[in-house]
């Protein structure tokens, strides 16, 4: 089983501290459901977008969310990149709390790099061997395991992962796995993109009710670099895995965490619950309908209550005046459709 080297430094406790005390004080606040809906979309695109442009996708993030609103038919591979990754984040949605498995990861890294790496490396361990190099001068910076070593190297992590879930800091949990799975490097491509899919899965143990706004690849994001100092390794494996210290990573980890989650709290202050922005079942029935079919009529709607013409025209207008539906066409062709930016 992975045994990883690390303390509790006062730095790391005093943001572990500072993590669960915020937590606390996010879930004990109601937010209007619009709104969550709302920051929900919003961290998924940013949480795609951030990932992706840490393994150097160009896409900006105003391209990053057309695309995910369109999703055309015929995609570059920068693209298919980015609906790869929310496709995989999305299917993780509303089920953080199921155990981390090996064929869980590799379900998660099939669904990263489908189309974009032959069957046989696409959600499977890789079966040969792989050399780390310094994008600026190509030297060679880290050689990982090899591949023969890798199905047990994961499985060791994995047991570490459901033997401790219940006694670590889920913080400090989350941080070992990260850091750990890049070293052992399983994959051929895809390795970063499914570790910080997989990670989303242990961080869920915060127990944030808003986990689902949270993007904390952002924090990477922000400095790349940064991160790759701090997540990657230096030589050969064999000869520095078993004087690796996980310590000055955790700290980042927790650091980048800590940052994300008050950049949420700051958000979600500006948008307190009110009876103008709190959405009503009738109000998701629209939505629903829209997300299902592409638009809703009047005539939909009708089929779907029995809410009065007035009544369902005031439903109407309150999603438009919160910006989630637009109004398109006159007369009997008037319908409604999600607001695309």
């Amino acid at each position: 089983m992975f045994q990883p080297r690390y303390q509790i430094s006062p730095y790391l406790l005093d943001q572990i501290k500072q993590i669960t005390l915020l937590v606390h004080e996010l879930n004990k606040r109601a937010w209007p459901d619009v709104i969550l809906a709302q920051f929900q979309t919003k961290a998924e695109e940013i949480s795609t977008y951030a990932s992706t442009s840490i393994e150097g996708n160009p896409l900006p993030l105003t391209e990053v969310k057309r695309l995910l609103k369109n999703r055309p038919e015929q995609v570059r591979q920068s693209e298919r990149e980015v609906l790869n990754y929310n496709e995989a984040l999305v299917a993780l949605r509303g089920a953080w709390e199921r155990p981390l498995t090996s064929s869980l990861l590799l379900h998660i890294h099939r669904q990263v790099t489908v189309g974009l790496l032959p069957d046989h490396q696409s959600g499977q361990f890789r079966r040969e061997p792989v050399i780390i190099h310094d994008p600026r001068t190509r030297d060679v910076i880290y050689l990982p395991p090899d591949y023969d070593d890798v199905p047990a190297l994961v499985e060791g992590l994995l047991a570490f992962v459901t033997a401790n879930r219940s006694i670590l800091d889920p913080v400090v949990l989350a941080g070992l796995f990260h850091k750990q799975l890049v070293v052992i490097h399983p994959f051929v491509d895809g390795n970063g993109r499914t570790t910080r899919l997989a990670t989303k899965l242990l961080l869920a143990g915060l127990g944030v009710d808003t986990f689902n706004l949270f993007s904390f690849e952002n924090f990477y994001n922000q400095n790349v670099s940064r991160y790759f100092q701090q997540v990657g390794v230096l030589g050969n494996y064999y000869d520095m895995v078993d004087q690796l210290d996980f310590t000055p990573w955790l700290e980042y980890f927790a650091g980048g965490i800590l940052d994300e989650l008050q950049r949420v709290e700051k958000e979600l202050e500006r948008h307190q619950a009110s009876p103008d922005n709190t959405l009503h079942d009738h109000h998701q029935l629209i939505l629903d309908y829209i997300d299902r079919h592409g638009f809703i009529t009047d005539k939909d709607y009708a089929a779907l209550t029995d809410r009065a013409k007035a009544t369902r025209t005031l439903d109407f207008n309150k999603l438009i005046d919160l910006g989630l539906i637009v109004r398109q066409g006159r007369g009997r062709s008037t319908h409604y459709r999600r607001v695309v930016e």
